[in-house]
């Protein structure tokens, strides 16, 4: 079976392989098509990629520079894994042939370092520390493709959406906190053709792995710790042991991590089912189910927990009570169990996003608002784009991009019907 994430098999003649998807990308751009053999994972990244960006060249935005950047990066959490990385891919950096670059889990390029006369071409595309490089902004490549995937990819030259990118190949694997599974950036090799190979896909697989076993090894965790950020079904990390769990128990152990004194029958039966006539036998079915695979952990009379157990979304609540606006936005991964209906989820959900937000729009922190703008919750908020525009200095490099943006949504919620 052909691995999906490789570029070329073994043996392949990179030229003709060149040639031939570069063929397919024009008819693309042209009639929309994709030739057949096109990997499946690159006609996907064009089709989400031709409809935000323009056809041809174009350049990634440089949304981070100076101290700015420099504060950015030495507080995000793959600071401490920047060492191993270097050790660990440090000559293929240097040997000026290739570049090493690190990403946050939103495209931005944290780290890109190498040979001065590689980092020197590829400035002219805007891969620098700083710019942003998820699909929505620079099109089809490894960094951005594997944070949309959630997996290691290789990107061979004219795969590439972005015309001005086609001359280098460039392979990516996430990176992932290793207690909640969120999703932190990526790690990615960038050269020529010849990194359109098994081992570079390999390589760039166990850096990742390690600088994840690092992190897991630094960090001093919690015993129990529940991730419902951007999930439908939770993850539970207890004592060692991850279990992903169905809805029902996922809102279950939210609320109850939410409400340490523990919850009667009725009362966890209100903010799971509200009005709904549910038999009481149902729900304490739900409860020993989820007692076999918890053990002791899940208490009675009242229900509650028998230990603390930490969420993703109190870590947010503590980066807001602490005042650190942006950790907080880096923090969380989306609504908790977005389509839960749960009435009590529904609440936490509603109180979490509206807390935020409100922090976004009263801090007049560019940076902050930049963040959520560029979310899936915040790219349709005229509020905060217009917020974002007044923020930004006239000399920032996507200014007009953001002015754009912030005219086209008022145009939209001015269309008859809408409000």
């Amino acid at each position: 079976m052909v691995n999906p994430w490789l570029a070329m098999t073994c043996g392949g003649d990179p030229a003709e392989r060149c040639r031939s998807v570069r063929s397919a990308h024009a008819a693309f751009l042209t009639g929309g098509l994709v030739a057949p053999d096109v990997r499946e994972v690159v006609a996907d990244s064009w089709r989400r990629s031709a409809a935000v960006l323009p056809a041809g060249e174009f350049l990634a935005p440089v949304e981070l520079a100076g101290a700015e950047l420099e504060e950015y990066r030495r507080a995000h959490p793959l600071a401490r894994a920047m060492p191993l990385l270097r050790e660990l891919l440090g000559s293929i950096a240097d040997d000026g042939a290739h570049l090493l670059a690190v990403s946050d889990a939103s495209g931005r390029l944290l780290w890109v370092e190498g040979h001065r006369g590689v980092r020197g071409r590829a400035e002219r595309m805007n891969f620098v520390a700083g710019a942003r490089w998820d699909e929505r902004h620079a099109g089809t490549n490894a960094p951005g493709t594997a944070l949309a995937l959630g997996h290691a990819v290789q990107i061979f030259a004219t795969e590439h959406y972005n015309r001005l990118v086609q001359p280098w190949t460039c392979v990516a694997a996430p990176l992932r906190d290793p207690g909640s599974g969120r999703l932190l950036g990526t790690v990615d090799i960038t050269g020529g053709d010849h990194l359109a190979g098994p081992h570079s896909l390999a390589l760039v697989r166990a850096t990742a792995r390690a600088a994840e076993a690092q992190l897991a090894s630094g960090s001093a965790r919690p015993g129990h710790v529940l991730s419902v950020l951007g999930r439908d079904e939770a993850l539970l990390v207890t004592d060692g042991r991850r279990l992903r769990l169905g809805r029902r128990h996922s809102e279950i152990l939210l609320l109850l991590a939410g409400r340490p004194e523990g919850l009667t029958g009725d009362q966890l039966a209100w903010e799971l089912y509200g009005e709904r006539p549910v038999p009481p036998v149902t729900l304490r079915a739900e409860l020993s189910r989820l007692r076999r695979l918890v053990g002791g952990l899940l208490g009675s009379r009242p229900y509650r927990l028998s230990v603390p157990v930490q969420t993703d979304a109190a870590c947010v609540e503590r980066e807001l009570a602490a005042g650190d606006l942006r950790a907080a936005l880096r923090a969380y991964e989306g609504p908790p169990l977005p389509l839960s209906e749960a009435p009590g989820v529904c609440r936490t959900r509603r109180l979490l996003e509206d807390r935020l937000r409100r922090a976004v729009l009263g801090g007049g922190d560019a940076g902050a608002l930049q963040m959520w703008a560029d979310s899936p919750w915040g790219e349709d908020d005229l509020e905060v784009w217009e917020r974002l525009l007044a923020a930004l200095p006239e000399s920032a490099g996507h200014r007009g991009a953001v002015a754009a943006r912030a005219r086209r949504l008022r145009a939209t919620f001015a269309q008859p019907g809408r409000g």
